[in-house]
């Protein structure tokens, strides 16, 4: 299985299609950390998991209709389904973290980031700390999310990048929203929020919970999706 790993990421980079959402990604971050000011890690980062999100649904669904139909049936019965599955989500998780270590990374030379204390006395190690839980928290929903949209579900590149859309939409609207709704999306706008004040164990655990159990119910549609799909 782990040599079906690299092989899906060799295709992927080979074949130069990490180059759209890897530039769409360091684009928006440009944008957003580009201003720089000083922010507390904890506010810039939070924001940052928001916006690469997005770019991170859209890595997963192209790395994963990069292969062949055909080759990814070879796996199938090489390996098995379930093995054949796993091997794509851990590979688009692996290209993920790439990104999110890019996200990390990149406010700190562009003097973003400010190391001062907040006023709620939270040091700037506590703020890190919490922007990373930000990003590992939506990297697994967001692979769920392109997973879905994927060829091998979708069958089409119209229909997948239809589930993207009303995905990512869903993403900020139910977000947004003060009612039951938004537990139908991971709680990417609700972490960002979190991350900005002083935030409860009772919180911390709730919000991973849900974004946990959203993460698997999306990838058991997918598993249920290709059941029958090579």
């Amino acid at each position: 299985m782990i040599a079906l790993v690299r092989l899906r990421l060799a295709g992927f980079v080979q074949t130069g299609r990490v180059l759209a959402p890897m530039l769409a990604g360091l684009f928006a971050l440009g944008i957003l950390y580009g201003g720089g000011g000083g922010g507390r890690p904890a506010g810039v980062y939070g924001v940052s998991a928001v916006v690469i999100f997005p770019v991170l649904a859209w890595q997963t669904k192209i790395l994963l209709d990069v292969e062949p139909d055909v080759q990814r049936r070879l796996a199938r019965v090489v390996i098995g389904p379930v093995r054949e599955r796993v091997a794509g989500l851990l590979a688009a998780f692996v290209a993920g973290l790439v990104l999110v270590l890019l996200a990390l990374a990149m406010p700190w030379p562009l003097g973003a980031v400010s190391l001062e204390s907040g006023p709620e006395g939270r040091s700037a190690l506590v703020g890190v700390a919490l922007g990373v839980w930000a990003h590992l928290l939506g990297l697994p929903a967001a692979v769920a999310l392109g997973a879905l949209a994927s060829r091998a579900i979708t069958r089409s590149a119209g229909y997948g990048a239809a589930v993207l859309a009303v995905g990512l939409v869903g993403v900020v609207v139910c977000g947004l929203s003060g009612s039951v709704v938004p537990w139908l999306v991971p709680p990417v706008m609700a972490t960002a929020r979190a991350v900005n004040e002083p935030i409860a164990a009772g919180t911390g655990l709730l919000l991973t919970g849900w974004a946990a159990l959203w993460t698997v119910v999306v990838l058991a549609g997918y598993a249920w999706g290709r059941r029958d799909r090579a």
